[in-house]
């Protein structure tokens, strides 16, 4: 284990509210060494890269590089990915051409309209390990061997996958289509993570939230979840309202009951390195300071107090 993962573990940092934040995922197959930068840093034309990192900019849709565990050479699987409730798709194609790929129509593609593009997804749920060592050491070391095992084990799509944020959490994991991502996983963890979500479930055990919603939304989700054990999938969902360093988040099941959640981003006293290259930083964590139930329609679809 290295510094970066070793000082979180130490500190307690929680996770809820550390993913990534993406509303919609693309994903592109590209075996062989990946660089820091990885887009612009692999065996992928770099202008390419640069062509999707300008055509993805302020649309929803994150790009990211993946491989099979192994570095197997293979052909040019693409995936998108889209997370929001309701509406989580994967579509897929297996044999891309990467020049065409930055002329896709990434604003609807972050809206949530694939308009046809490609296949439908029809295997398990993606699971994406975070392996790039050249970006951060720890997630060479802890991502690689447990992408390997997973693979071994069956039952899961796993793919190597660039970055995901949050390198002191390693081993790091996103699933799609739902976009739960995860950290300090082991085997066990994600067997259950992957059952829960082939299921329509999520498992909050590890979990650092949906990239769907902001970080503000993704802790007041998981708070939500931990008082009520509601556990599905795609339940609920969040909207924000506030600025730095205090938001009040409505939290809404589809069965008409609602929930305020008070979160508020607090910087500790601890330094803490973010990665293992990084000096050490002020560790900051959103806290879900409070959850008060909204009087409105509940499972009945009868108006009511709240409850």
């Amino acid at each position: 284990m290295s510094v970066c993962t070793i000082a979180s573990l130490a500190g307690s940092e929680p996770l809820a509210g550390t993913a990534a934040l993406a509303a919609t995922w693309l994903l592109i197959e590209q075996p062989g060494p990946w660089g820091a930068k990885a887009l612009v840093e692999s065996r992928l034309d770099r202008a390419v890269g640069r062509a999707l990192t300008a055509a993805t900019d302020s649309t929803g849709v994150r790009a990211a590089l993946i491989r099979r565990p192994g570095r197997a050479p293979a052909g040019r699987r693409v995936f998108v990915a889209h997370t929001a409730p309701g509406n989580a798709w994967i579509r897929t194609t297996a044999d891309a051409d990467p020049l065409a790929l930055p002329a896709l129509d990434f604003a609807r593609l972050g809206a949530g309209h694939h308009d046809g593009l490609w296949e439908p997804h029809s295997g398990p749920p993606l699971t994406l390990v975070c392996t790039n060592g050249t970006r951060d050491r720890c997630c060479a070391l802890l991502g690689r061997p447990l992408a390997a095992e997973l693979t071994a084990a069956g039952g899961a799509d796993v793919w190597e996958i660039t970055h995901l944020g949050g390198h002191r959490f390693s081993p790091t994991l996103l699933t799609l289509p739902h976009g739960y991502a995860y950290g300090r996983m082991t085997p066990v963890a994600v067997k259950s993570v992957v059952t829960a979500l082939a299921e329509g479930r999520v498992s909050t055990d590890g979990c650092r939230g949906r990239s769907t919603w902001d970080r503000p939304g993704q802790a007041a989700e998981l708070a939500v979840r931990a008082l009520t054990g509601e556990s599905g999938a795609d339940d609920l969902t969040a909207v924000t309202a506030g600025t730095t360093p205090a938001w009040t988040v409505t939290v809404a099941h589809r069965d008409g009951r609602r929930w305020r959640v008070a979160v508020t981003e607090e910087t500790t006293g601890e330094r803490a390195p973010a990665s293992c290259d990084a000096a050490p930083g002020p560790v900051s964590r959103m806290n879900a300071a409070s959850v008060e139930r909204i009087a409105g329609t509940g499972r009945n679809g009868r108006t009511g107090p709240a409850g």
